[in-house]
């Protein structure tokens, strides 16, 4: 924090803040918490009071403090160490890797450039950075409502960095407008994801749940009847928001000579534009394979059955990343697609990150503490008809999936609305939709979600910013979900 005006010695910056916030706030929570509750529930949610508060202020590195609580999970005898730290090598992880090496390579051969150039050159952007922004968001959005939300976030990141670069040589004097246009991806995928019953796991997660458990089948037309209006006014909100706390450049700042409005012919593409390309549409048509075979066969089909057990949407970025290091550019000097150094360039800190976010959530399941969440949520605010259940079930999603996967998240709450709303003889369908979709409404923590992790990766969000628009837009799209099922349900046969 800088420090400004009469009495600004005794100010005290954030992170020194949290160092001693974070054990005084673990200690509380510890004793606060009902005796009810089982020991290691009571352990865990001390440990993750720590780890959150040191994740909000930033005294050290996020991902050592993820380390450390993992650590502390361990000495604390809530695991042992191959246990907690084998979260680590989660397939996820290695999306992670994968993902990034590809866009280490798009990076590397300009791609990211020539698409940037391109998307500002297309008339109905130009050089207006919110129009840029919104065709970015609209973009992302549109990937993942078919591939996986961080698939969508890996490929348009470094294209979306580019398109920054580009942007800076226009307006030197950019503000916090960089946050935004990268929170506008993360966002953006999260919110593509709600669109269709295949965007996101929890999507499919709570329609087996409602055919196993209720006997209810729900469409892909009827999912994306109510998904996709709700997607579009979330973006259209997101958009809104960001604006407002991420303003643009002034026009004023703009340099009429600068080369953001010398946009020339764009020169060939050389082989290392063409093998990284190829690369890169290999990986998405193979992300969106299940969805294309799906079209054609029904969703229990052998063939698509196959595809989803031996070519997992995990390993796709792996053998794709993997040809960029076998495709040569100059076979006789040995020179490849990418090089290993220029491959360790990624965010490994932000590997490791996400790494602890997926063991804290794996842990809390175990020792059911994402458990009694959601049951004290769901018992504390009472159910008095179908919409105050579908209302604690949405505000129950948002809460636990930033502190839990929404995967898990989802598996946890669905059984437990289920078998409220059958004991109170209610429809558990739009419960189940509205935990379903803000279980993907993420927003809040660069752990709290892939996308959110990509995106802090870059160094340019900070993370209380991610916090305060990640909040509003919890609280926004947790009431926008809510309204859509209300009004859209009854027309569709979803009540």
């Amino acid at each position: 924090m800088s420090q400004s005006g009469p009495g600004s010695q005794t100010a005290i910056p954030t992170h020194q803040f949290g160092l001693f916030a974070g054990p005084l706030l673990a200690g509380l929570m510890f004793v606060l918490l009902p005796e009810s509750l089982p020991e290691s529930a009571r352990i865990l949610a001390t440990i993750l009071t720590w780890v959150v508060v040191m994740w909000i202020t930033e005294p050290i590195p996020l991902p050592i403090t993820a380390l450390l609580g993992c650590g502390l999970c361990v000495v604390a005898g809530l695991g042992t160490m191959h246990t907690v730290f084998s979260a680590f090598a989660h397939p996820i992880i290695f999306l992670f890797i994968g993902s990034f090496f590809i866009s280490e390579a798009l990076s590397v051969h300009g791609l990211d450039r020539r698409f940037g150039n391109w998307l500002l050159s297309r008339k109905c952007v130009g050089s207006n950075p919110i129009r840029i922004m919104m065709a970015m968001g609209l973009a992302v959005a549109g990937l993942s409502m078919w591939i996986s939300n961080t698939a969508a976030t890996a490929v348009m990141l470094p294209i979306a960095l580019g398109v920054l670069r580009a942007l800076r040589q226009g307006y030197p004097n950019m503000g916090t407008f960089d946050t935004g246009f990268l929170l506008c991806l993360a966002y953006g995928a999260g919110i593509g994801g709600v669109a269709t019953l295949i965007g996101t796991a929890p999507n499919l997660i709570g329609v087996g749940l409602l055919a196993q458990q209720a006997h209810i089948t729900i469409s892909f037309d009827r999912w994306m009847l109510i998904g996709l209006p709700l997607a579009c006014v979330m973006l259209l909100v997101m958009f809104t928001l960001l604006y407002w706390l991420h303003p643009p450049p002034s026009s004023s700042s703009f340099h009429e000579e600068s080369p953001i409005l010398k946009i020339s012919a764009p020169l060939p593409w050389s082989r290392g534009e063409q093998y990284t390309f190829a690369v890169f549409v290999l990986a998405v048509m193979l992300w969106i394979l299940p969805a294309l075979l799906s079209i054609w066969f029904e969703g229990d089909h052998v063939v698509v059955q196959w595809v989803r057990a031996h070519l997992p949407k995990e390993l796709v970025p792996i053998f794709a990343s993997g040809l960029l290091f076998l495709l040569p550019l100059n076979f006789r000097q040995g020179k490849f697609t990418l090089t290993w150094k220029e491959a360790a360039n990624i965010h490994w800190g932000t590997i490791l990150l996400f790494g602890g976010g997926i063991a804290f959530g794996e842990l809390m399941v175990e020792t059911e503490l994402a458990k009694a969440i959601g049951q004290g949520m769901v018992n504390m605010f009472g159910i008095q008809s179908i919409w105050g259940l579908t209302g604690v079930a949405i505000l129950t999603a948002l809460v636990l999936t930033e502190l839990a996967s929404n995967t898990a998240a989802t598996s946890m709450i669905v059984p437990v609305l289920i078998a409220i709303a059958h004991t109170a003889n209610f429809s558990p369908v739009p419960p189940v939709l509205g935990a379903c979709m803000a279980a993907s409404l993420a927003f809040v923590l660069p752990v709290s979600t892939p996308p959110n992790a990509i995106v802090y990766g870059t160094g340019r969000i900070p993370v209380l910013r991610m916090v305060q628009a990640g909040l509003l837009l919890d609280v926004i799209g947790g009431m926008l979900i809510w309204g859509t099922l209300r009004m859209l349900g009854p027309l569709f046969g979803i009540d």
